[in-house]
């Protein structure tokens, strides 16, 4: 990616539903890029990274754990940290590291995923959790 494009998505934040009705403008030109790798940045990635840059999605273990019926080892699993990592996040007499951004993330992401689960097209759902979907597309 040339210079002029990262300080142009890094520099300036981006309003959702100016770039929503982009998208959707976008979307109705049908302009799909080609099967050959890599795939170009045209201006739908653009925006597309723009809002993935500003979002900010993420939730406490703390709300995740009063939220969810779940053991401090399954929160573990979901952040990829250590049991230990996550009790320390909730004990309140010795300093810890808090979570991390990428912590909070995951947590959200989990959080979705049990909510909206069925609401979630099969397709899409193969796309995030099939191993054989995921190294085809970087063949």
């Amino acid at each position: 990616m040339s210079d002029c494009i990262k300080t142009r998505l890094v520099d300036h934040p981006i309003d959702y539903h100016e770039a929503m009705e982009r998208l959707e403008q976008l979307a109705q030109r049908n302009s799909k890029p080609e099967n050959s790798y890599p795939y170009p940045i045209t201006e739908r990635e653009q925006i597309l990274i723009r809002l993935y840059s500003y979002w900010e999605l993420g939730m406490t273990p703390q709300r995740f754990y009063q939220k969810w019926d779940i053991t401090p080892e399954d929160i573990a699993l979901i952040c990829s940290c250590s049991t230990q990592t996550v009790n320390g996040w909730f004990n309140t007499s010795r300093r810890c590291s808090p979570p991390t951004p990428a912590h909070l993330r995951h947590l959200a992401i989990m959080d979705f995923l049990l909510e909206d689960f069925e609401t979630i097209p099969k397709g899409l759902l193969e796309r995030l959790f099939s191993k054989e979907v995921r190294m085809k597309n970087l063949e």
